[in-house]
């Protein structure tokens, strides 16, 4: 049913299905999981080339809702691997609630659950499925067991030989042994009226010597008498555990939730903030965060290191290149301004700063640096040949101009496509390519502009080799 609604969107060009495990075990799932794979057609045969990923989304979510009885997850084949391998968790966002109880657990997981699907961006929340197999109880009567003077563990021996079997000698074949069971054909098995009509043998009850056989005689109390297992318990089915997931030895649930039209940091945070004020925990339970944020807050953590580092690195190469401090914080003033271009940029596509842009950032601050050491070495170059502050700075500026144009629309032009990508790995592309040209536009002005009058204001009193200063050059500057 799902597959042929699935089918009716005239973007949908094929789907099918694998339901279970495989053989080979590497997606280890329940029976009644399936994963089904939607193929879309080319987007030049879509009625509307235009429309968007998110929007072809939302109509398969739309349709998968219109078949009852299923709980759904949208994901994708990597993505959705990756974040199983890392977290074990199919989704963006897991809520782990570990605890001893799975009924208090299931309590807390729909108290989260309730919670998230309020949470702005959510989507696909659900509970893990951790009961409704059906399962057969006997609840046994003590009362009645005493009035008949029958063990408990007499019923219980009977009724497990009855439903699941029990060993009662081995077959011989050749050099291969089997065991012989013995148990209720499997109509009477699963037949709960059958059940309760099953016999249960009474002990015997002894004769009284002084009595005389002729009262016996062929009475039922000289006889192996039985009761029906009705009369000393009650039998019938109910909801048993599905599952029980355990994780660093302790029981858990999760709810899973993916996050649609907004960045995962700042969901997580307002969902964090929610559950932890109306979701009151008993003693020896608590909640953990999983999912792709666990990615998230990893790279952070490396980024955190990782940039300080490369931008310490690349002010030590500027010393070196230099020779001068303060020609190296003349050229490394280029990175703020150029990290602005792309905040900017990103505030003005609506993309939220992410793992991808993070390292648009690192690769802008070295396309930011090289610019700004193509004009501060010429003016060193000019002002060795005894050219004057104001002379050097301007001819530098005037024939620096086509290489630093050259180099910003090399880096811009070259992710143009990268910036409007729609395809596959689009939301990785998109967020590095828009910091990168829009942080290029913003350090080449200052390259071109804000960087010369920096130099002439700091650095007019360094005298390079040579160099005439004169009156009219120190009452033009």
């Amino acid at each position: 049913m799902l597959e042929k609604r699935l089918l009716t969107l005239p973007e949908v060009m094929d789907v099918f299905a694998r339901t279970g495990a495989a053989e080979i075990a590497t997606d280890p799932v329940a029976p009644s999981a399936t994963d089904g794979y939607v193929m879309l057609k080319p987007r030049q045969q879509w009625p509307d080339p235009a429309k968007s990923k998110a929007a072809i989304v939302s109509e398969i979510q739309d349709a998968m809702d219109d078949v009852p009885g299923n709980l759904t997850t949208l994901s994708q084949p990597i993505q959705q691997r990756m974040n199983e391998t890392v977290a074990g968790i199919r989704t963006d966002v897991g809520v782990k609630i570990f605890g001893d109880d799975l009924e208090v657990l299931l309590q807390l997981a729909s108290q989260v659950q309730a919670i998230l699907q309020k949470v702005e961006g959510a989507a696909d929340v659900r509970a893990e499925q951790v009961e409704g197999l059906p399962v057969l109880t006997v609840k046994v009567d003590r009362q009645a067991l005493s009035r008949y003077g029958i063990n408990i563990a007499d019923v219980q021996n009977l009724v497990e030989i009855a439903v699941a079997g029990k060993s009662a000698g081995k077959l011989f074949e050749g050099d291969r042994r089997f065991d012989i069971v013995v148990r209720l054909p499997e109509h009477l098995r699963s037949d709960i009226e059958a059940l309760k009509s099953l016999p249960i043998p009474l002990p015997p009850v002894e004769k009284e010597t002084r009595t005389t056989p002729a009262l016996w005689g062929n009475s039922p109390l000289a006889q192996i008498r039985y009761v029906p297992l009705s009369e000393l318990a009650q039998i019938g089915l109910a909801a048993g555990p599905n599952q029980i997931s355990r994780e660093d030895g302790k029981r858990r649930i999760v709810v899973a939730a993916n996050v649609r039209g907004r960045d995962l940091k700042s969901f997580v945070t307002d969902a964090q903030a929610k559950v932890a004020q109306k979701v009151k925990l008993p003693p020896g339970y608590w909640i953990g965060w999983g999912g792709q944020f666990e990615q998230l807050v990893s790279a952070a953590q490396r980024l955190a290191i990782v940039v300080p580092v490369a931008l310490l690195l690349i002010f030590v190469l500027l010393i070196l290149s230099l020779g001068s401090v303060g020609d190296a914080l003349l050229v490394f003033s280029g990175v703020p301004l150029a990290v602005t271009g792309g905040v900017v940029a990103l505030l003005l596509r609506g993309i939220p700063l992410s793992i991808s842009a993070a390292i648009g950032f690192i690769a802008l601050s070295g396309v930011a640096v090289l610019n700004g050491l193509v004009i501060i070495v010429f003016i060193d170059k000019l002002r060795g040949e005894g050219l004057s502050l104001v002379e050097a700075v301007r001819q530098s500026a005037l024939t620096r101009l086509r290489p630093v144009l050259m180099t910003a629309l090399v880096a811009s032009l070259g992710f143009i496509p990268m910036a409007i990508a729609t395809g596959a790995g689009a939301e990785v592309q998109r967020p590095l390519a828009t910091v990168v040209i829009g942080g290029v536009i913003s350090s080449t002005v200052l390259t071109l502009l804000v960087l010369p009058a920096l130099y002439a204001l700091f650095r007019r009193d360094v005298a390079r080799p040579n160099e005439q200063l004169s009156v009219e050059g120190r009452g033009g500057l």
